[in-house]
């Protein structure tokens, strides 16, 4: 199997300083990051919107599949992540991150739908990467 490469750099203090991401793929590139994004309204990327990206992506993907798997037809799966970060004792923690996925899906019932979703929560990759944070899921099946 594949191993996927990103890397970073970080140039100053933590409150002053600035960084770029890139990825492998060369999809990212020098994507600058800092922290008033991350803690703050900015401009620029940070790691918690990175991870939602990644965790957003990866959840639609298994969700696609388990519902593809299981006989319906998929027109399309979109999730949303909302990754909370808190202060916790002396640092700062990813402590939540909610998923808000709505899909437009041929035949399938609620139950089902919504037992697929939970199936993916807990499945996909990356959910199983974070699996020491709290994950809540909203579901919207569209007509």
């Amino acid at each position: 199997m594949p191993v996927r490469k990103a890397n970073s750099e970080w140039r100053g203090d933590l409150k002053s300083g600035s960084g770029n991401i890139s990825t492998e793929s060369g999809v990212l590139k020098s994507v600058a990051y800092n922290f008033v994004s991350r803690f703050d309204k900015g401009n620029e990327t940070n790691p918690e919107e990175l991870l939602g990206a990644a965790h957003s992506a990866c959840f639609s993907m298994a969700l696609s599949l388990m519902i593809s798997t299981a006989g319906y037809k998929v027109n399309f799966v979109r999730a949303e992540d909302k990754v909370h970060i808190d202060k916790v004792g002396d640092g700062f923690s990813i402590t939540k991150i909610d998923i808000h996925c709505e899909a437009s899906i041929e035949g399938i019932d609620l139950d089902t739908f919504n037992k697929l979703a939970e199936d993916a929560k807990k499945g996909c990759p990356v959910s199983k990467a974070l699996a020491g944070v709290e994950f809540s899921l909203t579901t919207n099946l569209l007509k």
